[in-house]
């Protein structure tokens, strides 16, 4: 898991330098999809062409900005950038492996873990979850995006990232119908 933190914290200071914002896709993809996507041993440039390549029909995909850490820290209590191994709420976020060696963040859940992710996420109270949300938590955490001193926005950010959560969430139910395993890029 500590490759999986590096490289999550690398796209995340390579972006904040550039000025660029880091967003979070979710897709669908087929076991032939997946094992290419294991097997491969190009360069990060390859790879995200292949990846551009799949994205351009996907048979499922769920774009959710830049509320990534934000939706992780909802769920788990901590930043994106700590993930929970073996933790369903923190995996429907980031997935459960990370492909080392490349400089974006792209990481993949197997079919095998979707069901359990669904069961986490259906299980989750976020109305409660809400109802706690602190605008200060966040910036104290130092979440990404840097936007957690707008308190005036404050509402509009909780039915954001509660409509993400919903989102996310029948995104996994899809998923699970259709016996997917689940792509996660973040970049």
């Amino acid at each position: 898991m500590g490759q999986f933190v590096g490289n999550l914290i690398q796209v995340y200071k390579l972006k904040r330098r550039k000025h660029m914002g880091m967003i979070a896709c979710y897709q669908c993809i087929s076991d032939q999809q997946l094992n290419s996507l294991k097997n491969f041993n190009g360069d990060s440039e390859e790879l995200l062409e292949e990846l551009e390549d799949w994205g351009e029909e996907p048979e499922l995909l769920l774009d959710i900005d830049k509320m990534w850490d934000a939706l992780h820290f909802v769920l788990t209590g901590i930043s994106a950038g700590e993930p929970i191994d073996n933790d369903p709420l923190s995996e429907a976020v980031v997935g459960v492996r990370s492909l080392e060696d490349i400089e974006d963040f792209i990481a993949y859940t197997e079919k095998t873990r979707v069901a359990e992710i669904l069961s986490a996420l259906e299980a989750f109270d976020i109305d409660g979850a809400m109802e706690k949300f602190s605008m200060e938590a966040c910036k104290k955490a130092e979440l990404y995006p840097n936007i957690w001193d707008y308190d005036d926005e404050e509402e509009e950010l909780k039915e954001e990232i509660s409509d993400y959560f919903q989102n996310l969430k029948d995104f996994y139910r899809e998923v699970l119908a259709k016996n997917g395993n689940v792509l996660v890029t973040i970049y």
